[in-house]
């Protein structure tokens, strides 16, 4: 399925530049620069900015072949170039990532939580194991066997991603509110892996505070340095909007890692977007 594998492609690996595949770097460039163009860039372009994160010409052609092969990319000459563009369904995720990545605001309790309520025949196991795992993906935790929950802002994308994989027949989803009875904080807990949130973002901090740290002293710096980290920033933040989507501030520790994490982020991206962006235009140009 593309969207299952493109999405995997969006999201998989650990929450640190440093783990990145090289495929997860050109998911990030084709997702900040090439939509513009049609969403196109010319084998040339990307081999050169890859190349700026140490990335070398056999490993961008494999990680290229790759994303095509998984449905993403796709092959196609502009002007006499050789290149490849992304499919509908990548074009797609991308327009969900968009939403959770550079979503600022967390969810609040008055907006309530989502519901996914689903039930799968035994013999359509396999349809049991893409819902459970595109939950997963898209940030649900587990309130009960069949019972899964998240912010109730995901409900436009959840309910996307169950038509567009032919699982709205199995499944239903509810607008709710905790009304009584236990500690919805501590129920949190349960519902999601709060020990692996809080290592991830950790990871990204440990990562990439020397490096905010540095621009926070520079006075001006090149295009070329502010593209490098701005990707290498962006492509170990996009994870984990999915690993925590916007869970509500209100039953999150006064110290919670992932605000730190989160005003890192945004800062580094205030800082160096409009460096990187000049710098590709120079490059493709």
């Amino acid at each position: 399925m593309a969207i299952a594998a493109a999405g995997e492609a969006f999201t998989d690996g650990d929450a640190g530049a440093r783990s990145a595949q090289p495929r997860q770097f050109i998911v990030t460039v084709y997702g900040l620069y090439a939509r513009a163009d049609g969403g196109w860039l010319s084998v040339a372009s990307l081999i050169a900015l890859l190349a700026d994160l140490d990335i070398d010409e056999p490993a961008v052609r494999s990680s290229i072949s790759r994303l095509k092969r998984r449905g993403i990319l796709a092959a196609e000459r502009r002007g006499g170039a050789a290149g490849y563009a992304l499919s509908e369904e990548g074009l797609a995720v991308l327009r969900e990532g968009d939403e959770r990545i550079f979503r600022r605001d967390r969810s609040t309790l008055d907006e309530g939580w989502l519901l996914a309520v689903f039930s799968v025949p035994e013999s359509e196991r396999n349809k049991r194991h893409v819902l459970r795992s595109q939950l997963t993906r898209l940030g649900f935790g587990t309130a009960a066997p069949g019972v899964w929950i998240a912010p109730a802002h995901l409900h436009h994308a959840t309910a996307a991603m169950l038509r567009q994989q032919d699982l709205d027949g199995y499944a239903d989803l509810f607008r709710a509110d905790h009304l009584s009875f236990g500690d919805v904080a501590a129920k949190m807990r349960q519902w999601w892996d709060f020990d692996e949130l809080e290592r991830q973002y950790a990871a990204f901090l440990d990562e990439h505070e020397p490096v905010w740290q540095r621009w926070r002293r520079k006075r001006s710096g090149e295009g070329r340095e502010a593209f490098v980290d701005y990707v290498r920033v962006l492509t170990a933040w996009r994870r984990l909007p999915y690993l925590d989507p916007g869970l509500p501030a209100e039953l999150l520790p006064a110290d919670w890692v992932g605000t730190r994490a989160a005003d890192l982020f945004f800062a580094m991206r205030e800082r160096l977007e409009d460096g990187a962006r000049a710098h590709v235009a120079a490059a493709i140009a």
